[in-house]
Parts: C-alpha cells; structure tokens; sequence
C-alpha cells in the first residue's frame, strides 16, 4: 500500500513538473518574440524545444553546477524577467537561477534580484537590424539559413534577405533547394516551413521572403535591386579565400562587409570569443570565421596558455568526412583523399595546428597536426597532446576548464561535458565549437603533459560561431547575461 501512495505522489509530482514546464516555454515564447529576449540554460538553446528536452536541459544544469536546477525554479526566475522592462537581450536563466539561490536571502524577491542583476542592460543602445545575403548554399550555408530564420524573432538583429547561388532558377530548381533546407540526413528536418515563390525566385521561410539570385560572379549583382542595403554577405562557397578575390563582393550596389566560413589569407583570421575584439568592424570589411577545427581547439588552448603555459604540442584531429573526398575510390588531386570515404580511415593534413597562433600569437611554431577522416558524416574529434611549463593534475586541469565553460567570455564556446558514455553521434547539434570531454583527459605522473579530448559538430558547432562572429561584425550584439 505504502509502495502504491509513494507511486501516486511520484506521478503527481512529475504532472506538475511538466505543466510548470508548459508555462515555462510559454513566457520563453513571449519574451523571444514579444520582446526580443533570448533565454538560454548554460547557454543551451531554448527556443522551439519540446517538455522533455527542456527537462533534460535542467537536469544537465543540476549537473554541471553540482546543485538542483528545478524548473520551478527557473519559471519564478523567468516570470520576474517578463515583469520587468529589459530591452533585446539573451540571458542565462540557468545562471540567474544558480546566483539567485547563492546569493539571494529569504526576503529577497525574484523581480528585485534580476532586477539588480540585469541594471547595465539599457547601456547597449538601439541595435539597428543587419540584412544578410548568403553567398552559396552547401552544408554550412544551409545550416546558417536554419539558424537565422530560426532566430529571426522580429527581426531585430540579422535578416537573411538572399541566396546566391549558380545556373538557372526555375521551378525545379526553387523546389530542389526548398527541399535541402526542409530535409537534412545528419540534423534532421528544419522545425519551420519553407515554401517556393516561382513568379519571385524566391523560398518563403517561416513566412518571410527569401530572394534566390543567380550570378557567376561576386561583383555583377545588384542587391539594392531586391531592397537589400548596407548588406553583410557570409561567403560559404570555399571559391574565393584571399583578399583581392573577397573584395569582389564590396564591388556590388548593397553590401557592405565579408565574412568568409574558411580560413582566409590577407584577412583577419577569427574564432569568436577569443580574438573577435581585436578587429573592429567599423575599420575592416572582410573577416574569415576560420575552419571548425580551429574553432574546437583555440578555446581550450587559450585556457590552458592562459593557466599552464604551452611548450609545445600537437593535434591529431579525428573528422568527420566532408563533400571534398570521393564517395567511391576515384582520382582526387591530394593523396588518399581518392578513396572511399565512408569505407577507410583517411590520413590527410590540417592547417589548425599553424592556425591557432592566428588567434593566439603565443603559440606561433608550437604546434604540429595532422588529421584522419573517418567514416562518419558528422562529427569529429581533436585530441591535443601539450607539454606544458606549469606542473598539474586531472582535477586541476578539469576544474579551470569547467569555471571557463561557466562564466567569462568563453561561456559560448565551451560546453564541459560530464557524461562517461559521450560518444560522437551525442555531440551532433551542439551549438559550441568545442565540447571538452572531461573523463577522458590524461595528466602525465611528473604533471607537465596533458592530453586533452575535445568533441565538435563539425558542421552545427560552427555554423554558430560564424552567426556569432556575424552579429559581433554586424553590431548587431545584444545585451548579453552569462
């Protein structure tokens, strides 16, 4: 009997928990599209996310701060939010939460201490909107133009306005790129609708008008043509990687700065959150987001220069195949790249070793890499073997990452990861460049050697940095709480 009432309160427990959830996504809702307030938990996306993934997430909060992060907790904290007048912001409710439950007493309200909390959120000043023209439409293309309509809200910060792509654009042709943006083999279907416009050459995602223009060339487009000005076009073809090829896209009537999603050469090499302030947008028109491996691995090495001081290292990146290698063995211009893609292991080079010292100039001539494609779609690995000149332990490597993961300017690009069963199918969709594996370092006896294992979507992970690098070149940055 005593079993049966134990059942009974369990059963009601978990109703109320996720009908408390229901309200919960609701003021989400409301302040994302009513506001243009951005929450997130420890930095964990969620907008458009179901009950039970937003209980995962709160149980992957508790975890990481070692203190329940219940969600009727984060509904008070979120509640007292919409009460108050914050302009466009994003906001950590995971770490209001946490400090409020640290720092707050008994008589302290919800509504005062975000209050106190949030009082340097009107310094920002008026974010003016940034239209977007998307040059290529591949696998990081697409996933931007998911990301941007996604989050397009009211249209306060980024407008994805065009597609450029080659060849003709008919019916058949709009269909078939409607569909590769509805349908993904790797990250599912896209949560929105996508629609095509004949008569307009155009997709209407979520809604919104979306041109699709032809061109062979960056310079031979006239984007004030489609009401598109003072444009930032994200150049995802891998066609043009200089300066001189780059800066055909500033010959075009409507667009105003470059972003390249490539390592770029004679441009300013940037992984966000570590070197993105050195570059003021208002002084340079073309930017490179780097590659996705580069972005995996400067955040973690940044901290550990930072904490040890690197002597030397090297980086063997496990990785996911890409488009670049043949489906079945053929003829391809580099060496073992020829072969079966999703049959072998691939030994093959990566430039992120020497790329690094591009963000972080301490490490220049410190780092040798290499890489192996394996067969898998998405979904890589870096693993990096440093010696260092500060003796340490496991628990002292472990711990400074996880306070970087937690608060500072690296909150975005570091997700400390605690599961014993993370595999790289797990990681797929994580919107951080680099999720450090903390069960699996390794600290030499005498403490000078480290081996660290950092997972990343190679695709996800980054698209987010490049939004991220986008906002900051756009000025379009929020207020941010993390």
């Amino acid at each position: 009997m005593t079993t049966n009432k134990n059942y009974e309160k369990e059963l009601a427990f978990q109703a109320d928990r996720r009908k408390a959830t229901v309200a919960f996504i609701k003021i989400v809702s409301d302040l994302w599209y009513d506001k243009s307030i951005e929450l997130v938990l420890f930095r964990n996306q969620l907008i458009d996310r179901n009950v039970s993934q937003i209980l995962s997430l709160h149980e992957y909060a508790g975890k990481f701060v070692q203190k329940p992060i219940a969600i009727f907790d984060t509904v008070e904290i979120a509640e007292a939010i919409n009460a108050l007048d914050v302009p466009p912001a994003k906001l950590d409710i995971g770490k209001l939460t946490y400090e409020f439950h640290m720092e707050a007493d008994a008589s302290t309200s919800a509504k005062s201490f975000v209050l106190g909390k949030l009082k340097d959120a009107h310094k920002n000043g008026n974010i003016k909107p940034k239209d977007v023209v998307l040059y290529g439409f591949g696998r990081i293309g697409r996933l931007v133009a998911r990301e941007l309509m996604l989050r397009t809200g009211k249209g306060s910060q980024l407008r994805l306005r065009a597609i450029v792509t080659r060849g003709t654009i008919d019916a058949k042709i709009l269909e078939k790129r409607a569909a590769m943006l509805r349908n993904d083999s790797v990250h599912g279907d896209f949560p929105g609708t996508v629609s095509v416009d004949v008569q307009n050459e155009a997709l209407i995602i979520n809604g919104t008008t979306v041109h699709i223009i032809s061109a062979d060339s960056p310079d031979t487009i006239d984007y004030t043509k489609y009401h598109i000005n003072n444009a930032l076009v994200i150049d995802n073809t891998g066609a043009f990687r200089d300066k001189t090829a780059l800066s055909k896209h500033l010959q075009s009537k409507g667009i105003h700065k470059v972003l390249l999603t490539a390592p770029g050469k004679e441009v300013p090499n940037i992984v966000h959150g570590v070197n993105h302030k050195d570059y003021n947008p208002d002084e340079i028109d073309i930017f490179s987001a780097a590659s996705c491996t580069t972005n995996a691995i400067t955040p973690i090495l940044k901290v550990i220069e930072d904490s040890f001081s690197v002597k030397s290292g090297h980086l063997e990146t496990i990785h996911a195949y890409t488009n670049d290698q043949n489906l079945v063995d053929n003829f391809h211009k580099k060496y073992r790249r020829g072969r079966a893609a999703a049959l072998n292991m691939v030994i093959t080079e990566t430039g992120a070793g020497s790329a690094v010292a591009k963000a972080l100039p301490s490490l220049e001539g410190k780092l040798t890499s290499n890489a192996i494609r394996v067969p898998v779609p998405n979904g890589s690995l870096a693993i990096l073997n440093l010696e260092i000149e500060t003796q340490t332990t496991v628990d002292d490597v472990n711990s400074i990452i996880k306070k970087y993961a937690l608060e500072g300017d690296l909150v975005e690009q570091i997700k400390y990861e605690l599961s014993d069963e993370l595999v790289s199918s797990d990681i797929v969709g994580c919107s951080a460049p680099a999720i450090f594996d903390s069960k699996a370092s390794i600290v030499r006896k005498d403490g000078k050697n480290i081996i660290l294992y950092i997972w990343y979507d190679n695709e996800y992970g980054y698209s987010h940095q490049v939004v991220r690098l986008a906002k900051y070149i756009a000025k379009v940055r929020r207020y941010t709480y993390y």
